[in-house]
């Protein structure tokens, strides 16, 4: 069995409800990528397609994970990462993952990430 990298963090109840409070008014104030476009914080192209790429990736993971009878809890124990955020990844929550994190996944499930290069259709 694969040792667990994620480690349980031992808080009080004081530094729970402290972190939550932090973290709701993150979400809050946090601004929208057209936001961040229409302030001028942000002028690069969002990368759309890299999104739908992720999100069609994402799906497969889930049902490998399905196929091989394995749950989150499963997965979270083989790999390390937590059960909320495998979750939160397989939802689409957290669209941003690192490749180590999908590496750990995939390797969890038996499975291994293949990355490939094609060529682009000029846009004219």
């Amino acid at each position: 069995m694969a040792e667990r990298i994620h480690r349980d963090m031992k808080w009080t109840a004081e530094d729970r409800a402290r972190y939550k409070a932090i973290r709701e008014q993150f979400q809050k104030e946090r601004p929208t990528p057209q936001q961040l476009i229409e302030s001028g914080e942000y002028n690069g192209p969002i990368p759309h397609g890299v999104y739908l790429s992720l999100m069609a990736a994402l799906v497969e993971l889930k049902k490998a994970r399905e196929a091989a009878g394995l749950s989150l809890a499963d997965v979270a124990e083989r790999s390390g990462i937590d059960k909320a955020a495998l979750g939160r990844l397989e939802n689409g929550v957290h669209d941003n993952p690192t490749v180590d994190t999908l590496a750990r996944y995939a390797a969890a499930i038996g499975k291994r990430l293949v990355w490939s290069l094609q060529d682009v259709a000029p846009t004219v």
